[in-house]
C-alpha cells in the first residue's frame, strides 16, 4: 500500500513541473514577439537603408544634422549642410532618408 502511494505521488510531480515551466515559456514567447522580433526588423531596415545611400540623397543624422550626401566612402559619408559647408560623419550615424526636395540649402 505504501509503495503504491509513492509511485502515484512521483507521477503527479512530473506533470506539475511541466505546468510550472509553462508560464516562463509563455513570457519568453511574448518577449520575442513584442521586443526581439521588431528590433531585428528595424536593424535590418536600417542596414538596407545605409547600403542604399547615394550621392544627392537628403538625410538626417543621429545628432539631428540634415544635409545632402556629396561623398560616400565605405565607412564615412560627407554631407553638405549649407552653401559651401560640408561635414563628414560615420556612415552608421545616418538615421533617416528624407524625400527628394525636402531640403532647401541656402
Amino acid at each position: 500500500m505504501i509503495g503504491t502511494a509513492h509511485a502515484q505521488a512521483a507521477g503527479g510531480a512530473a506533470g506539475s513541473e511541466f505546468l510550472s515551466l509553462l508560464p516562463m515559456i509563455g513570457i519568453f514567447v511574448v518577449f520575442y514577439f513584442l521586443l526581439i522580433r521588431p528590433q531585428q526588423k528595424r536593424a535590418k531596415e536600417q542596414k538596407a537603408m545605409m547600403e542604399a545611400l547615394q550621392k544627392g540623397d537628403e538625410v538626417v543624422t543621429a545628432g539631428g544634422v540634415v544635409g545632402k550626401v556629396t561623398k560616400l566612402d565605405e565607412n564615412y559619408v560627407t554631407l553638405q549642410v549649407g552653401d559651401g559647408t560640408e561635414i563628414s560623419f560615420q556612415r552608421n550615424s545616418v538615421t533617416a532618408l528624407l524625400p527628394k526636395g525636402s531640403l532647401k540649402l541656402i
